[in-house]
């Protein structure tokens, strides 16, 4: 029997996961699994650890179950293995970008963990940096380093409008930093308030950051904003705000990269703090790697955009034999006079290759 571990967290969500911890270890039981838990303790490491323990005993499905900040932990504990299983999500964090970008409900435990019953996956991308791997950003520069500033309560109670209020408090003090970047198309050296890398869409609660962001074609969505001025900043987020305009102001770069180098001109008296979803990832310069549908992800396939996945060559592949098997099953009795599929097997046929 397939075996899975739910990692929660038990101060997430109000202790939700913790009174429902009963429920998704059900759906779990329900959808084929030898289902067990274990919660996170205070110690560093500890989600990320026990991840890379159950996988290495070859459990089939690991359960991050609490904020981004959980899933990131499991995410570092099983991305470094040859052999990964499976990841599912439960959110119960503030944001919860990463469920956002899956289309997993938010709001409903027992829901999201329902998604398994559905036993639709997407082969993620995962980003490495030099230090650790990361799922939905890395991002540095003055912009960026809000985040750090932050209350943990208060981002508790307000979630990303905390980052807004404390971003609004920044942005006088926001200053250009001479940044050297280095990426698949080519290269830019000048000043910059920040850099950002994506995976997904969805950043602090914001979909239009990165609006054409793929989820599995192996690219980065690299944002460099070369403004430091207040007013040209919040004209940025007024145009990324009104449907993602911001991409085609000729104050930011923005392209796709499978890779990209950062480094400032004064990396020891102005050192570039790396945010990694959300938490302090180390200094520049670093490196960044996109790791190509690197951890399969239960999702809500049927409701996630077509355009945001590629699929894999493999199942790609697979259609292709379904199609081929299809058409070799068909005799002349099914063919008219015309040389043309009779209607019934031609309408059986199309809806087997959508």
């Amino acid at each position: 029997m397939k075996k899975a571990r739910v990692i929660y967290n038990p101060t997430s969500g109000k202790e939700l996961l913790k009174r429902n911890l009963a429920d998704i270890l059900q759906v779990l039981e329900g959808s084929g699994y030898e289902a067990s838990a274990y919660a996170t303790t205070a110690e560093e490491n500890s989600a990320k650890n026990e991840a890379q323990r159950v996988a290495e005993l070859g459990f089939d499905l690991v359960v991050a179950a609490g904020g981004d900040g959980t899933i990131n932990e499991v995410v570092n504990g099983i991305a470094p293995l040859k052999v990964r299983p499976k990841m599912a999500i439960i959110p119960a964090g503030t944001t919860n970008d990463y469920a956002r970008a899956l289309k997993i409900p938010r709001d409903n435990i027992k829901a999201a963990a329902d998604v398994i019953r559905k036993n639709q996956t997407v082969k993620m991308d995962i980003g490495q940096s030099d230090n650790s791997y990361f799922i939905n950003i890395a991002a540095g520069g003055y912009l960026t380093e809000l985040t750090y500033e932050v209350p943990s309560e208060l981002k508790s109670i307000f979630g990303y409008l905390a980052y807004l209020a404390k971003g609004a408090e920044m942005l006088p003090r926001v200053k250009p930093i001479k940044m050297r970047l280095k990426y698949d198309e080519g290269e830019y050296n000048g000043n910059a308030s920040m850099f950002f890398l994506g995976l997904t869409n969805s950043v602090g609660g914001f979909e239009q950051i990165a609006p054409d962001a793929k989820l599995d074609d192996g690219k980065f969505s690299l944002i460099i904003v070369k403004t430091a001025n207040i007013f040209e900043i919040l004209h940025l987020a007024a145009l990324m705000l009104n449907g993602g305009k911001h991409v085609d102001d000729p104050r930011v770069i923005y392209t796709k990269t499978s890779h990209l180098y950062v480094e400032t001109e004064d990396n020891i008296n102005r050192p570039v703090m790396i945010n990694l979803d959300g938490e302090y990832g180390g200094n520049a310069p670093m490196n960044f790697q996109n790791l190509h549908q690197h951890i399969e992800f239960y999702a809500n396939t049927d409701q996630i955009p077509d355009e945001a996945i590629t699929g894999s060559e493999e199942e790609l592949e697979e259609v292709s034999k379904e199609f081929v098997k299809e058409v070799e099953r068909l005799t002349d009795e099914d063919i008219d006079g015309d040389g043309k599929i009779a209607d019934e097997e031609r309408n059986e046929l199309d809806d087997k290759v959508e």
